[in-house]
């Protein structure tokens, strides 16, 4: 079996949000995300699901959301969870976010020099931790919101970090069956990148070993998806993680990609996800987002699920 390449990147990353409203309001009017599809969690349809994304929702700038409302459990950051989601923009568009987060009210730490890069760090109204990344590495192309500038607009995923009290188990895990390279180090911090590397393939681990781990709810990141190619790798890597005694779901269809689940060593849940069928399967692409999507053995109880849901603008 060839093991080149089988993961990509990361393909997306799901949090926990509280209010479903200023959720769209913030990635949508200050961060300058597209609203890219609005369906709801297939484990628990009564709550939304959200995916947030580049014009089309290519893999790698696809974030999503379970929001649960203002009165959801609250999450706690610490270790054994993805502590940081950071964004990736090009190093000429640092000062506009430097002034655009300062008119947003949105308070932020940074720039930092954090190897090649500059680090801007803040929150989202759910007191998770958001990082924009200004590098020169960034060269896809941006797409205007309507809120942020076409050439300042946000690219798709830099990294995610992960903080775990000990980390050289994930360290082998990464290294070993993801294939990842660990490429850059400094202080508590290990960089690994996937064949290729840039942004998108990068994924930090932090080493806390006196912070208690973290608690899962609002404001909390649930898990990352890594890209693979398509169906066939995807089982090649299932059938890789199997043979060394990890504990993988079967493929669930998702809709909008085919995925399997599985933790890693430190107890974050991992999926890999595939590329393809994308997000323009239901709707064409001027209509992302507008109309509740429901997957087919939902749409006989559309009526109930539709009246349980609050109600909610999509800003334009």
């Amino acid at each position: 079996m060839n093991n080149e390449n089988k993961i990509t990147g990361i393909h997306h990353i799901t949090a926990i949000a509280g209010n479903p409203q200023k959720n769209i309001d913030f990635y949508v009017k200050v961060l300058g995300l597209r609203f890219i599809k609005k369906t709801v969690n297939f484990d628990d349809p009564h709550t939304y699901h959200f995916y947030y994304g580049d014009e089309t929702g290519n893999p790698g700038t696809i974030l999503t959301f379970f929001p649960w409302t203002e009165h959801g459990f609250k999450g706690k950051r610490g270790t054994g969870q993805i502590s940081a989601i950071s964004f990736s923009i090009p190093l000429s568009s640092l000062d506009f976010w430097m002034g655009w987060l300062t008119k947003n009210n949105i308070a932020f730490a940074g720039p930092l020099n954090r190897f090649s890069e500059q680090v801007l760090i803040f929150e989202d109204p759910d007191e998770f931790e958001l990082e924009i990344v200004a590098s020169n590495e960034e060269k896809r192309p941006g797409w205007n919101s309507g809120f942020v500038p076409k050439e300042h607009s946000i690219r798709g995923f830099w990294s995610a970090s992960i903080s775990h009290q000990k980390t050289e188990m994930t360290e082998t895990f990464m290294s070993g069956l993801l294939e990842f390279k660990k490429v850059n180090q400094a202080e508590n911090r290990i960089r690994f990148a996937l064949v290729g590397g840039g942004p998108g393939t990068y994924v930090d681990l932090i080493s806390l070993p006196d912070q208690p781990r973290g608690i899962m709810g609002v404001g909390a990141i649930h898990h990352i998806a890594f890209r693979t190619a398509d169906d066939k790798t995807q089982l090649e890597v299932r059938e890789k993680l199997i043979s060394k005694n990890f504990d993988v779901t079967p493929v669930v269809d998702r809709n909008y990609f085919h995925s399997i689940y599985f933790k890693e060593p430190g107890n974050v849940l991992f999926e890999v996800a595939t590329d393809p069928p994308g997000f323009l399967v239901d709707e064409k692409p001027d209509a992302l987002g507008k109309s509740l999507k429901l997957p087919e053995w939902f749409e006989p109880v559309r009526s109930e699920i539709e009246s349980s849901l609050p109600k909610i603008i999509i800003p334009q």
